[in-house]
């Protein structure tokens, strides 16, 4: 696009650089200079954008002033370049042939070669068919520019290339958008596709990306609505159609044309993959033996996946019989027939938490290169996008150790040449079209094959008889004969003899051999029976945990030790195999071998109450670290005072990002305790280390967790008649259904916390449950009702002390009066919250604080200072790790632009928050469509402002909510015209 300046020798050692593509400036050095007055950076701008090129004095006289130049024009363009040299050097501007140069050494550069340079580079990238890397140069060329293009830079010529360089920029920015929807960034691209459309409303390429953008995410209302508003705008503004391009998306969309949603074949140069390519399956095992006729079957059904929708074979068989084994090896040996992928997932089956198909769902498309923020809600909006992404490729899929069909049916694929391998202890009879293999145990033969090929031939050709007699007491189970093989290869000083002694004990083995976990049990018994007495206990009480894994120090806990020695104990229990290193620090059980340590605890811990004392510990722990979380993320917060005191001291950090930290990568295991805990009587210590947890309900991402084990407690505790703890856990619910907008559940939760409080006169819940209401009351439009509400809890925390929950109210107040009408008093009550949170140092309550501030500042018209506002709390949420809070923040934002007449900026924020897509539920959802609608009407794109107005009036009929009276006001005719 630029020419190449011309160059010469640079005698006078400086570094210059230059950029029009924004002000005009240059550095010297790395060291700013000034470079004058306006025209004076007009004649600098001339001269470079001449590519070297000597401009004669009557040029560059008719660039700066064009037909009307002052008198002195001459003595003026004279002085100009004058300063120009002193301040580049006398090198770098010349006089020659009476005129002007710019002759700049090998050192020097131009933003505009810059970006030059990296549109080449990227246009070659393109040609090649390597999109990613031609979409990073796309990107590094417009981010050459710093703002307007010659910015305050005035004349004629500045004009003319101000224009082309626009034009230029637009055009490579169509590029890179064009190369995010091949590479399937759709959902990040419609907000930025929609501020460009209603800055540049008549360029038909930018509407084009935008209706396919849209329709990549679903929205296909909406991109015809697009079109629509495209041929209306052109029909009144120049009298023309929409071009062929344009009209052709149209009909393939409602054609619902499959092809729209594929990138372009060939689209990559040979060996590059034109998505991320999955590469998930384990390790096979190096010695997998036997299983030929197995390994047969299911290969051949593997083959017909090429010419069958989808092949699927699901293996089954007691616990330890090699299922994963045998499948993991036919998987391996058919990745050359799936070329464009394997994906894997342990389904967690045989264990308490079998895996989400949601979460499952999620894993994969992220596996197979979709953006978080394209990853819709829900399992079958999450199976559909899946099948999506599989159609026309072939990738297989390993689902192990599955619960049941009901579980595996969302992940399979739907399409020729995909295929999956199942792996579970059920046989899936009601799987359609499955192929079904029943997997039994070794033959006499295979079994002692692998066991030859674990511990030796040498020492086992001196023993065969013994070796058999060893294999046969593992009742030909893969699983078993691998565990005595390996503790008989690490002891060299053992001789097979001697192990096959030990087995042959029958009060070391369950007596039943022949079917279910008996068999796997026995199996373990081996291992089990060698370890020491603090291994052996370790083994036995940290299976008592319900959690997926378990850290050094909550292990510690368990067994009342230091985490040095627990440490100890657990690396020495992964080395016989019988515990996992999940990660550093981190162990885990396969699901079969807990069942074994919970079996062992039963029948070897004594007292009994030692396993119930180690689960109390457990809790304990948690109990103790979630109160210095809560202290860190709260300070003076007095909620504590109320909550149950741990007996034993659990983690301390330095800060709150630390806390943060250890509360997220705990949160399944934590909430698990609480669940198990819940299932146990342990209701009290339960109920509270939930709301010493609240912030994983905030985020969105363990929301659904959270009140599954909210919902345990409450329910336990009504059943044992604790109100006390049934009250506690249900304003937790509550703030959950205040959390996913279930507004008529949440208040449900909170009447009856507020009855139970009158029995036990519990300080917490008879705060928080008015408080919960009064915020129910506000999202329904019952403002009179939400003040009364939140007055009573304002009276209960305020006789407590606890400021931080009083300044909560103030901000609960503040967004009631607004909606009552009283601006002045709803800006004072929010001030008074953001004083109160910034005075105690409580950054997310502070974000929260200075959100409800914004809203009132909004609806005072002074938007400027309300967008000051939620920038500032966006950033707090953000470091907050609340996504859910990032997307109403957006939302907010949205408002303030609309109220400040930017309906662009107002659209931008808005497709932001659906983006996030944990918004918070789908009443918030309905919520950011009728802003996104209003701010596309304000733009003049009222086809797709009516297609957000009638997605929302779903979303609020479906919920019967109030808000749907409004949106059918805005669809009515009479708004409409």
């Amino acid at each position: 696009m630029g020419r190449e300046l011309q160059r010469q020798p640079d005698n006078s050692h400086h570094r210059l650089r230059f950029a029009v593509l924004g002000p005009v400036r240059a550095w010297r050095d790395g060291e700013a200079v000034s470079v004058g007055s306006p025209q004076q950076r007009a004649l600098l701008a001339a001269l470079l954008l001449r590519g070297g090129q000597t401009a004669t004095a009557q040029e560059l006289v008719d660039a700066l002033w064009g037909e009307e130049p002052p008198q002195r024009a001459l003595a003026a363009l004279r002085t100009y370049a004058s300063r120009l040299r002193k301040a580049l050097g006398a090198e770098a501007l010349i006089s020659e042939s009476g005129g002007y140069a710019i002759r700049l050494g090998p050192d020097t550069e131009l933003d505009v070669d810059v970006a030059t340079a990296h549109a080449v580079e990227a246009e070659k990238a393109a040609s090649g068919g390597d999109r990613r890397r031609a979409r990073e140069l796309y990107g590094a060329a417009l981010a050459c520019w710093d703002g307007e293009t010659l910015a305050s830079v005035p004349g004629p010529y500045a004009e003319t290339q101000r224009t082309r360089l626009e034009e230029w920029r637009l055009s490579m920015l169509e590029h890179r958008l064009d190369l995010d929807l091949q590479l399937g960034s759709h959902a990040e691209a419609v907000s930025e596709l929609t501020a460009l459309t209603a800055a540049h409303p008549l360029r038909e390429r930018l509407r084009e990306l935008l209706m396919l953008a849209l329709y990549r995410s679903g929205r296909q209302a909406e991109a015809l609505a697009v079109y629509a508003d495209t041929r209306r705008l052109l029909a009144e503004e120049l009298g023309v159609d929409p071009r062929p391009e344009l009209a052709e998306l149209q009909r393939r969309i409602l054609q619902a044309d499959d092809e729209l949603v594929r990138p372009p074949e060939n689209s990559t140069p040979p060996g590059t993959a034109t998505f991320v390519r999955p590469a998930q399956l384990p390790a096979t095992v190096p010695d997998f033996t036997g299983r030929a006729t197995f390994v047969a079957e299911l290969s051949d059904q593997l083959v017909t996946a090429e010419s069958r929708i989808m092949a699927v074979s699901a293996v089954a068989g007691i616990g330890g019989v090699g299922k994963t084994t045998l499948a993991v090896h036919v998987a391996h040996t058919a990745r050359e027939r799936f070329p464009d992928g394997q994906l894997y997932v342990d389904l967690q089956g045989a264990g308490p938490s079998p895996a989400e198909p949601e979460a499952v769902l999620g894993a994969f498309l992220r596996a197979l290169g979709t953006p978080d923020s394209a990853i819709p809600e829900g399992v079958e909006e999450r199976a559909a996008l899946y099948r999506s992404l599989l159609a026309g490729r072939r990738i297989l899929t390993l689902l192990d150790n599955a619960r049941d069909a009901a579980q595996v049916r969302p992940l399979l694929p739907g399409t020729e040449g995909c295929a999956a391998l199942i792996t579970s202890r059920m046989r899936m009879v009601d799987l359609a079209g499955a192929h079904l293999v029943d997997l039994d145990v070794m033959s006499p033969e295979e079994a002692m094959a692998l066991f030859t090929k674990i511990v030796g031939e040498e020492r086992v050709g001196a023993e065969r008889e013994a070796a058999m007699d060893v294999v046969a007491a593992c009742g030909f189970l893969p699983l078993a004969i691998r565990i005595a093989a390996a503790r008989l290869a690490a002891r060299r000083t053992w001789t097979v003899s001697v192990l096959a002694r030990k087995l042959a004990d029958e009060r070391r083995r369950l007596d039943e051999l022949q079917a279910g976990d008996q068999a796997v049990k026995a199996t373990f018994e081996v291992g089990y029976g060698q370890l020491e007495a603090e291994q052996a206990r370790a083994f036995r009480l940290l299976g008592l945990a319900d959690g997926p894994d378990i850290s050094v120090h909550a292990a510690a806990a368990m067994l009342d030790r230091s985490p040095e020695e627990t440490e100890d104990l657990l690396e020495s229990l992964v080395d016989t195999s019988l515990l996992e290193s999940a990660a550093p620090g981190r162990y885990r059980y396969h699901d079969l071998v807990r069942l074994y340590a919970r079996a062992c605890a039963e029948r070897d811990e004594h007292p009994p109450s030692e396993r119930e004392a180690a689960l109390s510990r457990l809790l304990d722990f948690y109990l103790a670290t979630g109160h210095g979380v809560f202290a860190l993320s709260r300070p003076g917060d007095r909620t504590v005072a109320h909550l149950t005191a741990a007996e034993r001291p659990g983690l301390a950090f330095d800060d709150r990002t630390a806390a943060l930290d250890w509360l997220f990568t705990e949160a399944d295991c934590l909430l698990a305790c609480v669940e198990q805990a819940a299932g146990n009587g342990v209701l009290r210590r339960a109920a509270d280390l939930l709301i010493l947890a609240k912030d994983l309900a905030d985020s969105g991402v363990h929301s659904l967790r959270y009140e599954r084990a909210a919902t345990a407690v409450c329910r336990a505790a009504r059943a044992a008649g604790d109100a006390w703890a049934e009250g506690r856990a249900r304003i937790m619910l509550t703030h959950v259904g205040t959390v996913t907008g279930r507004f008529d559940q949440a208040d449900d939760n909170a009447r009856r916390a507020m009855e139970l409080t009158r029995s036990t006169g519990d300080p917490l819940a008879g705060g928080y449950a008015p408080n919960d209401r009064g915020i129910i009351a506000l999202s329904r439009g019952r403002y009179a009702e939400g003040e009364t509400y939140l007055e009573r809890a304002i009276e209960v925390f305020r006789a407590d002390g606890n400021r931080p929950s009083e300044a909560s109210v103030l901000c609960n107040l503040s967004r009631t009066h607004l909606g009552l009408g009283r601006i002045d008093s709803a800006i004072r009550l929010a001030e008074q919250g953001v004083a109160i949170y910034a005075d105690m140092g409580m950054t997310m309550r502070l974000a929260n604080a200075r959100y409800a501030l914004a809203m009132a500042l909004t609806g005072a018209g002074r938007t400027t200072e309300a967008l000051d506002q939620l920038n500032q709390a966006l950033a707090l949420f953000r470091d907050s790790r609340q996504p859910m809070w990032e997307g109403a923040t957006h939302l907010r934002m949205a408002e303030a632009h609309l109220a400040a007449q930017r309906p662009a900026q107002a659209a931008a924020h808005a497709e932001r928050a659906l983006a996030l897509r944990v918004v918070g539920g789908e009443w918030r959802r309905g919520n950011v469509l009728v802003v996104l609608g209003r701010a596309l009407d304000a733009l003049g794109q009222t086809g797709r402002a009516r297609a957000c107005w009638q997605d929302a009036l779903d979303v609020f009929e479906s919920l019967d909510s109030p808000e749907a009276a409004t949106v059918r006001k805005l669809l009515s005719p009479a708004v409409a015209a």
